[in-house]
């Protein structure tokens, strides 16, 4: 069982760094587009005004993608030990109580998925669309919920690992 969940952990970071890849590099892209348009403008002198058109929208909701993707894909590494509090710790005790700390990550993320999708089932029904594109809400908060969502179930996937089998996660040790 132990392999499975961490096999099955490992396809969905997977998922979530291309998710989060993906998201950063079309953010990059948006950003360079309008700072180059807005060059071309300046350089011509108002003879050439191609713009990209919404750039600030996009880039706020590709960042919130790639950060809900990417927190997603590294949840296990979340933690940051410091000795003074654990050093007369064994090992397995560590494990167990980063698997505790990581039950509240898998809350939190449940809690996010809950709170978006009844918000993108409000925006579906009231027809919301977003300020400057008028792309529809809903789907931007499905999206969003859906990355929550795997954040909450790579937490609950590690907080079993490690507080059940006291599998050892990756920590940043603060010194």
């Amino acid at each position: 069982m132990q392999s499975t969940l961490e096999r099955a952990s490992q396809w969905l970071a997977l998922l979530c760094k291309l998710v989060a890849g993906i998201a950063l590099v079309a953010l990059l892209g948006v950003t360079i587009a309008d700072v180059s348009t807005r060059y071309l403008y300046r350089l011509t002198e108002g003879a050439i005004a191609l713009h990209v058109s919404g750039s600030v929208e996009l880039v706020s909701y590709l960042m919130l993608f790639s950060l809900l993707a990417a927190m997603a894909a590294n949840v296990e590494k979340s933690q940051v030990v410091v000795e003074a509090f654990s050093h007369g710790l064994s090992p397995t005790l560590k494990n167990r109580l980063h698997g505790v700390y990581l039950l509240g990550f898998a809350a939190l993320g449940l809690i996010l998925f809950l709170g978006l999708v009844d918000s993108a089932a409000s925006a579906a029904r009231h027809g919301e669309v977003t300020q400057d594109l008028r792309i529809p809400m809903g789907p931007i908060y499905y999206a969003a919920a859906v990355l929550s969502l795997l954040l909450g179930l790579r937490s609950l996937v590690h907080a079993v690992l490690s507080a059940v089998f006291a599998a050892e996660g990756e920590v940043s040790h603060g010194e």
